[in-house]
């Protein structure tokens, strides 16, 4: 997956981390057997000299040679046999010397192709960057229905509790098929009616699929795309690449960042980089689509409409309903 270049940075050092607490361990316990058992540290030194002396012997031509090495392999072997008796006076696994990772050996790297620990530890620093922006690891699960009017809205055509189940069945479908189809979601609806928290819930359960996900809101991510074009940089221009690069780009209050035609611009080369490179964005606002064409132009709203399926969050301000229920 797409993994930022600083959470691979953090997952490498993490990992390195845990190798070097697993040789220190290791060396530690190698320690005490010398102190507890000193034949072991004499087979260990002898082990060495046959080692050194099956490598002399390969270079050793005709019956010298074979001779020499049968007889360092014998010495070698029952060696091993005697090790193997002592390292019984420890416990099971005591003596092995085994790396934090049995398939890279630590590494992070099965050659070219990233191993799966180090693949888990992006995929936690990943979730721990999301936390870092004030993101909670929301689950569909604890997205309330019941805060939603059950009665039928004539203007709706249906209450707001069936119009936002259909909502978060649609959300909870795009995160299960991600990454197998393309699809883009737009949020539309006032304020406190659980837009952010079902991007929120997206953003968690993408993140663990082991895809990587950038969560931005309008205002910060213009500021981040305004520092590459203005005050140009390796940190501002590597995070402008992060969020046309990640697998899942959610765009969080579309509509509440300062208007300019820096803004504008930037959005619409935003909106075509990724509908290009089909990689999906969850975008929410407060704005309909006939006032997002106002604010921006005709040619985002264009692409907002025909590349993104529109979820129209209905009902009452949440907050305010919890709020009254914090005073009853």
């Amino acid at each position: 997956m797409a993994y930022s270049l600083e959470v691979v940075h953090r997952a490498r050092q993490i990992l390195e981390r845990q190798r070097g607490l697993r040789e220190a361990e290791n060396r530690a316990h190698l320690d005490q057997a010398y102190r507890e058992v000193p034949r072991l540290r004499e087979i260990d030194q002898q082990l060495r000299l046959t080692m050194a002396k099956a490598a002399q012997a390969a270079f050793l031509k005709g019956e010298d040679g074979q001779t020499a090495m049968t007889q360092a392999r014998q010495e070698n072997l029952a060696l091993q046999r005697e090790r193997k008796a002592l390292e019984a006076q420890f416990p099971a696994g005591f003596l092995e010397d085994s790396p934090i990772c049995p398939r890279c050996g630590g590494t992070g790297y099965i050659g070219s192709n990233m191993c799966s620990c180090l693949d888990a530890l992006c995929r936690q620093e990943q979730k721990a960057m999301l936390s870092g922006l004030g993101i909670p690891a929301e689950r569909f699960e604890n997205f309330r229905l019941e805060y939603y009017p059950d009665r039928i809205d004539r203007n709706l055509g249906a209450s707001p509790r069936v119009i936002m189940e259909r909502v978060l069945a649609k959300c909870r479908r795009f995160v299960q098929e991600f990454g197998q189809r393309d699809e883009n979601l737009l949020f539309i609806g006032g304020t406190g009616l659980g837009k952010t928290m079902l991007s929120a819930c997206i953003a968690a359960s993408v993140t663990e699929g082991g895809f990587s996900v950038c969560y931005e809101s309008a205002a910060h991510l213009f500021s981040k795309l305004e520092r590459e074009r203005f005050a140009p940089s390796e940190e501002a221009a590597r995070q402008a690449e992060q969020l046309r690069r990640c697998d899942l780009l959610l765009l969080d209050d579309l509509g509440t960042e300062m208007p300019s035609q820096f803004v504008t611009a930037a959005l619409y080369t935003l909106l075509n980089d990724r509908l290009m490179g089909c990689k999906p964005m969850v975008i929410s606002t407060n704005l309909n689509v006939e006032e997002l064409a106002q604010r921006y132009n005709p040619q985002i709203a264009s692409r907002l409409q025909g590349s993104f399926s529109r979820l129209t969050f209905v009902g009452e301000d949440i907050r305010v309903l919890k709020s009254r229920e914090g005073l009853r």
